[in-house]
């Protein structure tokens, strides 16, 4: 389970991340990842912790499906928040494809997309100089 400080609940904070967000598309999910995002609801100058939201459709299939990959996203992201820098809002949007995908599959696929979102922009993507 995905502690509470570490949810998205807010259509707001959805919407924020997905259109002021970076993306990272893969075979089987999308991240949106809005880095350093100040929380408006939160009261004080303490910078919030990384929060993360789901986005599972009909297109994934019937309800038994689309919990299922819900409930594995969600242990996946758990596992990295570590690696999100605080304040950031995720947006995990599964493509129809995560239905029949097993955890490893959904797992490679997550974690490319995070390790390309989280590179710093303007840097050589093969690592070499130019």
């Amino acid at each position: 389970m995905l502690p509470t400080e570490n949810r998205l609940r807010r259509r707001e904070d959805f919407a924020t991340a997905v259109r002021r967000g970076r993306r990272a598309g893969r075979p089987l999910l999308v991240v949106h990842l809005r880095s350093g995002a100040t929380d408006p609801h939160a009261a004080g100058e303490m910078v919030p912790p990384a929060r993360a939201g789901f986005v599972v459709s009909k297109a994934i299939g019937n309800a038994v499906v689309r919990n299922k990959v819900q409930r594995r996203l969600r242990h996946l992201v758990r596992d990295r928040l570590d690696r999100l820098p605080a304040g950031s809002l995720v947006v995990v949007r599964a493509l129809p494809g995560a239905g029949e995908a097993d955890h490893d599959a959904l797992a490679r696929d997550l974690d490319a997309a995070l390790q390309r979102l989280l590179r710093t922009p303007g840097r050589d993507p093969g690592g070499g100089a130019p």
